[in-house]
């Protein structure tokens, strides 16, 4: 009888150190689902990034005083139908763009950048406006859409002014959808800052500016934006810092606009 109970002993010692080899994950083992959890969180962002909001920053002066350089924007990429990565197609959305929404998009190919070995195709942030099928001109520094002249805020009135006669190379293009012998008067010889159009915005493409008008490259030198170039729509300043003109170090840390975080985005 002591015999067997010795034996049931040592069965029993046996299954317990098989039970608690068993309960131990492998090491191999652990490390898949630890590399599963770090990819689901990925897939996660991932998806989030691309289908519903992403981050922003401001980098240049072109959409003062709506938008200040060191401004760190949400952008909703839901609103208008999210982009599918690596495809010419977007997924439907909620909305169209209208005119006066900021959006931000995809610049037509700019061949100078290209030159400058710089990106041809950035993402930008401008104001739509105007839409498929209305007839743009500016006349004397004011735009004009459809006959009926867009004076913008006070705000943006008080941006600094250029030089109303410049003009560039870059807008020849403009001629491709000008109108001639309209009830909105003859084009001018030579498009200027202050002096264009008037033209026709072909379908299923928009016509975008920055509020900062003379400090602004926008349609008037790239051309007019299809409706597949659209990504989104800012929501609201998450973060902001001076960084355009701080005298401080780090000014990421010590020259926060407070008084910006959380202001939504007209």
């Amino acid at each position: 009888m002591a015999k067997k109970r010795q034996t049931a002993a040592k069965e029993n010692v046996v299954a317990q150190a098989r039970g608690t080899s068993k309960a131990r994950s492998p090491l191999g083992k652990r490390a898949w689902d630890n590399l599963k959890s770090l990819g689901g969180a990925v897939l996660i962002y991932l998806v989030i990034k691309t289908l519903l909001f992403e981050a922003f920053r401001i980098p240049s002066g072109s959409m003062i005083p709506s938008l200040l350089v060191g401004d760190w924007l949400f952008v909703n990429k839901l609103v208008y139908g999210p982009h599918v990565p690596f495809t010419r197609h977007s997924l439907p959305g909620y909305d169209e763009p209208q005119r006066g929404d900021v959006v931000v998009f995809v610049s037509p190919y700019q061949s100078d950048m290209a030159a400058a070995g710089e990106d041809p195709t950035p993402t930008l942030v401008k104001r739509l406006v105007g839409m498929p099928g209305d007839t743009l001109s500016m006349r004397e520094g004011l735009l004009h859409v459809n006959g009926l002249p867009q004076r913008q805020g006070y705000a943006a009135a008080q941006n600094a002014k250029g030089d109303p006669n410049e003009t560039s190379p870059l807008m020849e293009w403009q001629r491709r959808i000008e109108l001639t012998g309209s009830r909105f008067g003859p084009p001018p010889r030579t498009p200027t800052l202050d002096h264009w159009g008037p033209l026709l915005i072909p379908a299923g493409h928009y016509f975008m500016m920055g509020d900062n008008r003379y400090a602004s490259k926008d349609s008037r030198y790239w051309g007019i934006v299809p409706r597949g170039n659209v990504r989104g729509r800012p929501m609201f300043v998450y973060y902001s810092y001076n960084a355009d003109d701080s005298d401080r170090p780090l000014p990421f840390i010590t020259d926060i606009r407070w008084a910006r975080i959380g202001d939504w985005i007209r």
